[in-house]
């Protein structure tokens, strides 16, 4: 019996100094290897990149075509405007929301140095969504929007040719079984 009331005092002791670290602001929950798993993994989440989470076709796309008229140093109006034209042509989008596109896209290129140089990385959560259609599609605008202004700078001809080496196998006709 005095072993079970020893034990029984132990435990009591223990949770009431749980209690008053809990109380002075020490919290012992974050010892917990799920909570600190859970919280690792939304941390990670909410401070990458999101240009690393581009999972539609569309919106791929646009940043690749507005990557494409960048690639050579600012976007010119005459760019400008022919992509927006391709976005309301293409994709069938309004005014405002080809505009707003634009505008998304332009910010989350930045600089471009991350699409420029890790190109595979980022079009890889889209990659599975594209159809062949969509792909040729793809190709295909960003080709003419590096004809914008005068001829393909090399710059930009580099960055084509990335896209079309990784749109290009998708666009490839697969045989009977894939």
């Amino acid at each position: 019996m005095h072993i079970i009331i020893g034990l029984l005092g132990s435990i009591v002791t223990v949770l009431w100094l749980l209690h008053r670290l809990a109380e002075m602001g020490i919290d012992l929950g974050g010892l917990n290897p799920w909570l600190w798993k859970r919280r690792r993994k939304w941390k990670k989440q909410y401070e990458a990149n999101p240009i690393y989470g581009l999972d539609t076709p569309m919106e791929a796309t646009a940043l690749v075509v507005t990557a494409t008229a960048k690639a050579d140093g600012d976007i010119t109006s005459e760019e400008k405007h022919e992509i927006l034209h391709m976005f309301e042509s293409e994709f069938h989008l309004s005014k405002r929301d080809a505009a707003g596109l634009l505008v998304s896209s332009t910010y989350l290129l930045g600089k471009g140095d991350e699409v420029r140089d890790d190109l595979s990385s980022v079009l890889a959560p889209s990659l599975t969504s594209f159809s062949p259609e969509q792909a040729d599609s793809a190709i295909a605008l960003i080709a003419r929007i590096g004809k914008v202004g005068g001829g393909v700078t090399h710059a930009q001809a580099d960055f084509i040719q990335g896209v079309e080496d990784l749109l290009g196998r998708i666009a490839e006709p697969k045989g009977k079984w894939g």
